[in-house]
């Protein structure tokens, strides 16, 4: 039976994509959002109340109580006729009290989480009865189903090795849905001193020196940080072609920081370190020091998400300092003309999955309500909340209401959009593009969008999953090695440790087992290629 449903897996999405190419390309390609279906889902009248555990978002866990309180959730149960009863740990203690759940024998309706973190991976959860496959449900589940059909690399991304669907999926359809974080620099600045945004290596040095040297806050201080970020930060690693882990060239999987490129990289941090161009507290920032530098009129660059980065230090800089500025810059690059290679961006399908679990009593019923939220009404509520109460149609498209935008109580934009919509936080739906085109309401942030999904990404790691065999194994050999990477990265930034003891931190890194550890990848990549 397993042989047959692999089988089946892999031909549906490609008989779904040939018929279609009679009549449509829509939902074939990565960059157009699906359409919805406009099918009415079946009656969900068997089913009337759902428990269901997830870790609220912080931003929402500081406003409310429940996610029974959005708009969004309250429409939905007047639609469905099924009541959510909300279970969300403490906040920070998500995981703990996941395995704490996991351990007894009663389970919500449903989980929501990231299911390849349970232990031995989210085939492990299916073996041991926690949750349940929706392979054979899906007749019951016709908009997620077309959605799986229609997006082959999506069904892939939402199952096991073995072919199984681990559960409804919070999917990205977009590449501008998929990459919302990169570098920035004061563009204020940069016209002080009549400097152009840097591209590559090289130009962002010059660029640096001129932050640190020329007073760019006019304050006669020579307090500038010119560029704040983390040690290891991809948007600069991936300058040096590989990035701060694991990725694969011609599905040969590698591991960036035993590469010669990273000791280049280590080199490039040092040189920025010795010379005052690296915060000199880049291994040693919270968020408090980060926040108090960058609103304290210090720094000039820094890598950075696109709402609660670039346009929340905008909003907070607005009245203080009249023409701070951020503006995207492109991933840097070693040569001038080339491509970047690497860059953030999240896959399609992220890894949370809301799971019918194994203690469920009404699995085909439970199965034709989540259903519900792939729906065109169900995607609209999820990512729009109720119209006339949280936006409006404006020609055609759904447009945030003033009360949400301008919030009367003064909640910032991300908590505000967090009292209506799913969409800013996460949920077994399809997020909307339109969401983010208003959630970015500065141009500065939708050029960003565009520039940081430059890089090609072609050698970026797809959701593999480590075997069950291994995982214990594999998991032991990893934490010692990010502890001791971590370690040694920040030594050789600082110079406390020379870098021509690179061989000999590669050398230590093979004796704690990075070799094995880059094998149960390659054998999960092989797997991942096969499903």
């Amino acid at each position: 039976m397993q042989m047959s449903r692999k089988i089946l897996n892999k031909l549906v999405p490609v008989i779904a994509c040939l018929g279609l190419a009679t009549t449509s390309l829509v939902g074939c390609s990565s960059e157009e959002m699906p359409k919805g279906s406009t099918e009415s889902t079946e009656s969900t009248q068997a089913l009337t109340n759902l428990s269901y555990w997830v870790e609220m978002h912080a931003d929402a866990a500081a406003i409310m109580k429940s996610y029974g309180e959005t708009t969004a959730i309250k429409e939905i149960e007047n639609k469905t006729g099924v009541k959510i009863d909300y279970q969300h740990p403490a906040q920070g203690q998500g995981g703990e009290q996941f395995n704490l759940m996991m351990a007894s024998n009663s389970l919500p309706d449903v989980v929501e989480y990231s299911w390849n973190n349970y232990p031995g991976g989210a085939q492990k959860a299916i073996k041991d009865g926690k949750i349940i496959p929706l392979n054979d449900y899906l007749d019951h589940a016709p908009n997620f189903k077309k959605l799986l059909d229609e997006n082959p690399e999506w069904r892939r991304q939402a199952s096991t090795d073995d072919g199984d669907i681990i559960g409804f999926p919070f999917i990205r359809p977009v590449r501008k849905l998929q990459t919302f974080s990169g570098p920035v620099i004061r563009k204020d600045w940069l016209d002080k001193l009549d400097l152009p945004i840097p591209r590559t290596i090289d130009e962002w040095y010059t660029v640096l020196k001129a932050l640190k040297e020329q007073d760019p806050n006019g304050n006669g201080k020579a307090d500038e940080i010119p560029i704040m970020m983390g040690a290891g930060e991809l948007a600069f690693t991936g300058a040096f072609g590989i990035p701060n882990g694991y990725y694969h060239e011609g599905n040969t999987v590698k591991y960036g920081p035993v590469q010669p490129e990273f000791k280049q990289y280590l080199a490039t941090m040092n040189l920025w370190y010795k010379e005052g161009l690296l915060d000199k507290d880049f291994a040693a920032n919270d968020s408090k020091m980060y926040d108090a530098k960058m609103t304290g009129n210090q720094v000039g660059a820094a890598v950075m998400a696109v709402g609660g980065g670039m346009g929340r230090f905008m909003d907070l800089m607005e009245s203080k300092e009249p023409h701070f500025t951020l503006v995207a810059t492109p991933y840097p690059t070693l040569q001038s003309g080339d491509k970047p290679i690497f860059g953030q961006m999240d896959n399609p399908i992220v890894g949370i999955f809301t799971a019918i679990t194994g203690s469920n009593k009404d699995v085909v019923e439970t199965v034709k309500f989540f259903d519900y939220f792939y729906s065109e009404e169900g995607r609209m509520i999820a990512n729009f909340g109720k119209e006339g109460v949280s936006y409006t149609m404006d020609n055609g498209y759904p447009k945030y209401m003033d009360s949400v935008m301008n919030n009367p109580d003064g909640l910032p934009l991300a908590q505000s959009l967090k009292q209506h919509v799913l969409s800013a936080m996460s949920g077994p739906f399809l997020q909307d593009v339109r969401y983010l085109e208003q959630y970015m309401s500065r141009p500065e942030q939708q050029e960003a969008s565009t520039v940081w999904a430059e890089p090609a990404n072609e050698k970026r790691m797809p959701p593999i999953t480590i075997a069950r065999e291994d995982s214990s194994q594999y998991a032991s050999i990893m934490n010692d090695i990010d502890t001791y990477k971590n370690e040694m990265i920040v030594k050789f930034i600082m110079g406390a440790e020379p870098l021509d003891k690179f061989d000999e931190y590669v050398s230590t890194m093979r004796s704690m087992g990075i070799d094995e550890a880059i094998q149960m990848q390659q054998s999960g990549l092989e797997r991942y290629n096969n499903r």
